[in-house]
């Protein structure tokens, strides 16, 4: 067996004018990402949390403002030497570091709580709009959007908690601003000098030194910064992509071990990680540039204060105390005009969370509308009716083809008409790929590819048996009960379906948790399906290939357990075997599409339906 050196990971690199897109600020969207909670059913408590963290904010900026003035006495009475003043001093800080303390840690704590809050209400949203209209399904036919469940996971965490250390610093830095603004100005001064004969006095001079400080480092910061937010972006596309991948090798252990398929997979897992290190190297330039500005700005702010104040000190204009409370409330408030330099590692992580959550909103809706983009067919419409029977009119059926595409393949079958009354037996079979399974979505409502009418029995309830059934993390008992509960049977109602499909040896095993999908073979999970279909009894079940990993003496035994428990029950079946033909009545044959379209280069569809008796 040669190893191969090299895995083509599909999907080529990010473009450049890609990464434009992504870096863009897109503010309008983003608002409408934050705005929907604070009109929410959930607003009070949110507003309440919200009220209180401000009010402790507020009174961190008042605590800095007791702890400037106390800059300046504490230095005025070390320079005159008063020992008195000193422990009256010192006293008074205790007491103003204290409540500094309880106000940051309550604060931390309901900012918590709140980001908490609305982190959970905005998963709620999201999750019930990816679940509905099976916008989920909609999404992955489409490829809309990537790893759904990274954005639902980490991007909501990452926004939510962005936003509001964000919004919150920002309101820090303009309350601050607006306390320490009017102290710079009457300490600092006003500063003259000399110009074309004349003298020029600025007042206040110390304040328009700290905003020019802080408009030149923003702007510097903006400009070497800006392509992170894009790049962040791609790191966490591409770390969701490589973890997918890990977990999808895990859950396909077995058939990659018996195809010695380990080169192969790490060939691949080493592409795709491959593709976080080259990011990642651009992460780390651009992060080297804006921590380079930050640095440097906020070092030389340490001294730039005190350079500038020197000369009115040394000319004995000003006291060593007023000296220090000066630089403290420079420090306050060109911290608080560069909150944009100072936050914008934050700001970028959480813009890429942003811009993540707008393109997979954006692509929910569009699953919502149903407005999938394919050629030359319109969508299927499916009816819910009063009637006993599904019946499907005019249904052709078709595959989702980009509306750029000139491909003549889009449309699959041709229109027919069908009516599957309660009690058929229906026999569903043609060449492998001809739609077979295509016919099986849309009659659960959820292909939307075609045109046609699908009317299904409003309140007949219907079960489908995929060759693979999908069983959830948890207890047998509701792997074996989905999409019920475990608990809406008994045990004996359990064990007992358990028992007439030969899973007897799995009765003990009701209460275990694990992924059933791993512990069971293919053969044992197709059996678990038929034991489902034993517990809800449906109306109309579907099976397609469902009996594809049993022997013909399992197979046998599972569709008459079905057929004498569900004598009311229409059976559709999708299968290959002619072993299955006796347990139906009525066939229903894929046979290949006769005619060619208008220019005769190729069929118009690829297959016709015809019934079979």
């Amino acid at each position: 067996m040669s190893t191969p050196t090299s895995v083509t990971v599909p999907g080529p690199a990010v473009p450049v004018r890609a990464l434009e897109i992504q870096s863009r600020l897109r503010l309008a969207a983003t608002w409408a990402l934050i705005k929907p909670y604070w009109k929410s059913e959930d607003r009070k408590a949110g507003l309440g949390l919200l009220a209180f963290v401000v009010a402790l904010n507020l009174g961190i900026v008042y605590i800095n403002v007791l702890l400037n003035e106390w800059n300046r006495v504490f230095y005025n009475a070390l320079e005159q030497h008063d020992y008195a003043a000193f422990k009256t001093l010192l006293i008074r800080f205790s007491w103003i570091a204290a409540f500094f303390i309880v106000a940051a840690i309550s604060r931390q704590y309901y900012t918590m709580m709140l980001q908490m809050r609305w982190r959970t209400w905005m998963t709620g949203r999201f999750m019930d709009h990816w679940l509905g209209h099976q916008a989920y399904y909609r999404i992955e036919q489409t490829h809309a959007t990537d790893n759904p469940d990274q954005r639902i996971a980490d991007d909501l965490r990452s926004f939510t908690d962005g936003a509001l250390t964000l919004s919150l610093g920002l309101l820090n830095s303009v309350v601050t601003l607006v306390s320490f603004v009017g102290i710079l100005w009457s300490v600092s001064g006003p500063i003259s000098f000399a110009l074309g004969g004349g003298e020029i006095v600025i007042p206040g001079y110390m304040v328009w030194f700290a905003v020019g400080y802080a408009v030149i480092g923003s702007l510097v910061a903006h400009l070497v910064g800006r392509p992170l937010i894009g790049l962040s972006f791609q790191q966490e596309q591409y770390e969701a992509d490589f973890r997918f991948t890990l977990v999808r090798l895990r859950e396909n252990s077995e058939p990659v071990a018996l195809y010695r398929g380990e080169p192969t997979e790490k060939a691949g897992l080493g592409a795709r990680f491959g593709r976080i290190r080259a990011n990642w190297n651009q992460l780390m330039r651009y992060t080297r540039r804006l921590t380079f500005v930050n640095s440097g700005y906020s070092q030389f702010a340490i001294i730039f204060p005190l350079i500038v104040a020197a000369p009115r000190y040394f000319a004995g204009k000003m006291t060593l105390g007023g000296l220090m409370q000066m630089s403290s409330a420079f420090g306050q408030v060109q911290g608080a005009l560069s909150w944009f330099v100072d936050s914008y590692s934050t700001l970028v992580g959480w813009k890429a969370a942003a811009n993540r959550l707008i393109d997979f909103q954006e692509a929910i809706r569009i699953a919502e509308r149903q407005d999938q983009e394919h050629t030359g067919v319109r969508d299927i419409e499916v009816v819910s009716t009063d009637d006993a029977s599904i019946r499907l009119d005019a249904l052709a059926l078709a595959l989702p083809t980009p509306r750029r595409s000139s491909s003549a393949q889009a449309a699959l079958v041709a229109p027919f008409s069908l009516t599957i009354a309660p009690g058929e037996r229906w026999l569903v079979n043609g060449p492998s790929g001809c739609g077979k399974s295509v016919l099986v979505r849309a009659l659960a409502g959820i292909w939307p590819y075609g045109s046609g009418t699908v009317e299904l029995p409003r309140a007949a309830r219907m079960l489908f048996l995929p060759q693979r059934s999908y069983l959830p993390i948890g207890t047998l008992a509701d792997a074996l009960a989905y999409p019920d509960a475990g608990t809406a049977h008994s045990s004996e109602r359990l064990q007992q379906v358990l028992r007439e499909t030969r899973l007897g040896q799995l009765t003990g095993q009701l209460d275990v948790l694990d992924n059933w999908s791993l512990r069971l073979s293919p053969g044992e999970q197709q059996r678990l399906a038929f034991a489902r279909a034993l517990l809800q009894k449906p109306d109309f079940l579907v099976l397609d290939e469902a009996t594809s990993a049993l022997d013909e003496d399992t197979e046998a035994a599972m569709y008459e357990l079905v057929v004498g428990a569900l004598p009311r029950s229409a059976i559709i079946s999708v299968a290959h075997r002619s072993t299955v033909a006796r347990f139906h009545d009525k066939r229903l044959r894929y046979l290949p599409a006769d005619g060619v379209d208008g220019q005769g280069l190729a069929p118009a569809v690829s297959y016709r339906v015809v019934h079979e008796a």
